[in-house]
């Protein structure tokens, strides 16, 4: 309809960091994990996010070392590529276009220019079987280059990476299901083993891991009962043998061996990483308390760091299991949302459920977690079954300064229990202190509420399955000693109806509140204004328009209608058959976005309420029903942007699916930008202030400003010695000699040469005598000129109406009159 190439939708903030095991640069200074469409590279020891590998066009679905080379990784993906990446400096170095999708990767020293990687049996996403094929990876010196040799190796193997070399690369192992299956390269055999689905005692056989001992014939696999089993003598299919390891009472999710093969990890819902002394099995060391249920673990070459990937989304760095060196936290996601998505008026940053009872602020473009916010105060307890207290609501007001949260409990065979807070920030300590908590503010469940945008009073409504919605104010004690304090000013309803939704206008002027098949419009002296109604179907959602629309008034039915409602008019505007899941408005512009749900799919149209024809649609954005979205206000509005995506130069619209993926859209003129960025290798000038800066640019940044306002001036050259200071800047920092030496060669730069001196101090005496010789020539010429009478003011050139000389020919002169003539005299007596 509306739809356009030029426009994504793409993984960008907030992505899953825990998607794929992460990798350990040989060092230990940098991890590497897939983040939705990109790598990330972090230190080890700050946390930071040192490069975005941007460049895939699709999920990222894994991350291997280049064994030939120790500063370069590969990286697989979805969009059928594996891309070769310098990491230190961010650098893309070659694409390999496989023409498959891709779900995982490996790769083994003894096969050189080789990867493995999972694909799908048929060349389709939706395929259900998978193999591992073997890609010679062509050289030549293209930036793209298609890998077409492709040979299978095992089939039917598992997408999510139960893959692992043994005995540094003769074999390779598989797990799925009950079968584990292991291939020799030189023999080019394989052999398989079954496990039965269980016994009399309940086992849970079933493979959910498999790891290889780097240096004997062993491979340890984990299982859904939390065994371990270590296979031998598994190149004889009749007489392998397995003993058995048990500590995890869930399913072991990850195993992994020490690169000298001493110790066994293992990880699973217990959150306790688990090594086992692998001559030794009975001996064990546990590091317990960790978070969120271990998904993955790695270690590093040397064996001295260790990481495990985790379900909150998190990255714990661990040196040798001893203690926790670092945590790298993404966008928690939970089991599911209940609060909307909100942004903090602030710090911008994207407000939702985090863990259990707390909220997270998340920077969507640092992409990374400002902290958490404890609502509840509680010690959470993980027991399956436990009833506990939950974050569903939550709002803030339009200036920031405060945030309303609602917490409920149900328990079997009493009432609910309902906490309504308030938090006012605070300047000191930049975070939100609690300030109000109101018990039982309702006497049912609490299903909407906001604030008011009007700059002259702070006011919460709330509205609730009671029958009531009841409007919050603040007190003004500016006056005395005593702190904010809320109270309830007002409690509204109509005829018994139980509201379902509520909504202000953009100046505060008007609350609309959706009770069942009726909406009312309220003034803010609380006086019903107008009621508007389009059977059949109760009111789901309501949004006022904004700006040039702030006329209209849009509500969603449950009967599959998108309505618009002329509040000057107060009848119907225009309506529509849609099932529309979420309606969002963009506070900085007229445009509106309503996801519908048609076929298990979800579509999106942006519109204007004022307009017939949509702005942007698209068809099949995503499966399933989308929930939750908003409008991220952009740092920076975008620029030459193309008509039809126009509606996202202020704003950029975030949506979070039902498998708990927060995807964004991307234009090409973003991309554009971001990957020229990512090209960029010099320094830039917009770079922190740094002392190399405030050395070596301060006389850089005197001149810029000398030839602006004065262009017309000479130029002064830099010294011979900014050479060096570039080479000192630009050049990458793994490539620069000791300081020691940059230091003697830096000062030597500055330091003027002694042949330069004296060819300079020559010059400067032929000049002195020259003078002398000027000075000699004109006290002659006076003494003549007062014999002759004449006057001392007269020129050289003045004298007897002689022409004028120039000072280069009065200089030859006199250079001609002291010359030496005594052999013509000689020659004239002979």
């Amino acid at each position: 309809m509306v739809a356009h190439a030029e426009i994504r939708v793409v993984h960008r903030g907030g992505s899953k960091i825990n998607f794929r095991e992460p990798v350990i640069t040989n060092d230990s200074r940098f991890l590497l994990c897939a983040s939705g469409e990109s790598v990330k590279v972090y230190s080890s020891s700050s946390e930071e996010c040192v490069h975005d590998l941007q460049g895939h066009t699709d999920l990222v679905s894994g991350i291997v070392r280049n064994p030939s080379n120790h500063l370069q990784v590969y990286s697989c993906s979805a969009d059928g590529t594996v891309r070769l990446w310098d990491f230190t400096d961010g650098i893309l170095i070659k694409t390999f276009i496989i023409g498959y999708p891709i779900y995982s990767i490996y790769v083994s020293e003894n096969h050189g220019g080789v990867v493995f990687v999972v694909v799908p049996m048929a060349n389709d996403k939706s395929s259900e079987l998978f193999q591992l094929v073997a890609v010679h990876l062509p050289r030549s010196g293209d930036q793209e280059v298609e890998a077409r040799e492709l040979s299978a190796v095992l089939c039917d193997v598992s997408p999510s990476g139960a893959v692992s070399f043994g005995r540094e690369g003769e074999y390779i192992a598989a797990a799925k299901g009950l079968q584990l299956e292991v291939f020799f390269f030189k023999k080019q055999k394989s052999y398989r083993f079954f496990l039965k689905s269980g016994n009399k005692k309940g086992a849970k056989n079933a493979f959910t891991c498999v790891s290889c001992h780097p240096k004997e014939d062993c491979i340890a696999t984990g299982h859904e009962d939390g065994k371990i089993r270590l296979w031998r003598n598994f190149n004889q299919k009749k007489e392998y043998t397995y003993s058995t390891l048990h500590w995890h009472h869930g399913a072991v999710n990850t195993l992994q061996f020490t690169p000298e093969g001493t110790n066994l990890l293992s990880g699973g819902i217990e959150s306790v990483l688990v090594q086992w002394r692998y001559t030794q099995e009975n001996q064990k060391d546990f590091l317990p308390r960790l978070g969120g249920a271990i998904t993955h673990i790695a270690v590093s070459p040397d064996g001295s760091l260790f990481c495990t990937s985790h379900s909150d989304n998190k990255i714990t760095i661990i040196q040798s299991c001893v203690k926790v060196s670092a945590i790298i936290q993404g966008l928690v996601k939970g089991e599911g949302v209940r609060t909307d998505l909100m942004i903090d008026p602030r710090s911008k940053a994207l407000v939702l459920n985090g863990k259990p009872g707390h909220l997270q602020f998340y920077s969507l473009p640092r992409d990374k977690l400002l902290y958490n916010l404890d609502i509840v105060q509680q010690e959470y307890i993980h027991e399956e079954g436990l009833d506990q207290f939950e974050v569903v609501k939550a709002a803030f007001d339009t200036r920031g300064d405060w945030l309303a949260t609602v917490e409920e409990r149900t328990q079997k065979g009493s009432e609910l229990e309902i906490n309504l807070k308030l938090w006012a920030y605070n300047e000191q300590t930049q975070s939100f202190v609690l300030n109000t908590t109101v018990t039982a503010p309702h006497e049912d469940q609490i299903t909407a509420m906001c604030f008011s945008p009007s700059p002259e009073t702070t006011m919460l409504v709330t509205i609730s399955f009671d029958g009531h919605f009841k409007a919050w104010l603040l007190a003004d004690h500016s006056d005395t000693e005593e702190g904010a304090s809320w109270s309830c000013d007002f409690v509204g309803g109509y005829h018994l109806l139980k509201p379902g939704c509520c909504c202000f206008s953009a100046d505060g002027s008007l609350l609309a509140v959706g009770f069942q098949e009726v909406v009312t419009v309220w003034s803010p002296s609380w006086e019903l204004l107008t009621t508007l109604s389009q059977p059949p179907g109760a009111i789901r959602d309501l949004c006022f328009g904004r700006l040039s629309c702030s006329k209209y008034l849009l509500g969603t039915s449950t009967k599959n209608q998108l309505c618009c409602w002329n509040l000057l008019t107060c009848s119907l505007e225009w309506s529509t058959p849609v099932d529309v899941s979420l309606l969002q408005a963009d506070p900085l512009s007229e445009n509106m976005a309503a996801f519908c749900s048609q076929s298990g799919c979800s579509d999106l149209f942006v519109f204007k309420p004022g307009e017939s024809r949509p702005l942007y649609s698209q068809r099949a954005l995503c499966t399933g029903k989308v929930q939750h979205a908003v409008f991220a206000p952009r740092d920076q509005m975008l620029e030459s942007c193309e008509e039809h995506a126009q509606w996202l130069n202020r704003s950029q619209l975030y949506f979070l699916t039902q498998h708990m993926d927060l995807m964004t859209f991307s234009t090409k003129t973003e991309e554009d930008r971001l990957l020229a960025s990512s090209k960029r290798l010099m320094v830039d000038d917009s770079v922190a202030v740094t002392p190399f800066y405030l050395l070596l640019g301060k006389h850089r940044q005197q001149q810029q400003q000398e030839a602006l306002t004065n262009p017309m001036a000479e130029r002064i050259q830099l010294p011979q010695g900014s050479i060096a200071i570039k080479e000192l800047l630009y050049t990458p920092a793994h490539v620069l000699p000791s300081a020691s030496f940059l230091c003697s060669m830096f000062v030597r730069s500055l330091l003027i040469s002694s042949s330069a001196a004296r060819e300079e101090k020559e010059p400067v005496e032929e000049e002195m005598e020259s003078e002398e010789e000027d000075s000699e020539g004109e006290a002659e010429l006076r003494d003549a000129r007062q014999d002759l009478g004449g006057s001392a003011t007269w020129g050289p050139g003045e004298e007897l109406g002689a022409p004028a000389l120039t000072k280069a020919q009065e200089r030859e002169l006199r250079r001609v009159k002291h010359f030496d003539h005594s052999w013509l005299s000689s020659l004239l007596e002979c």
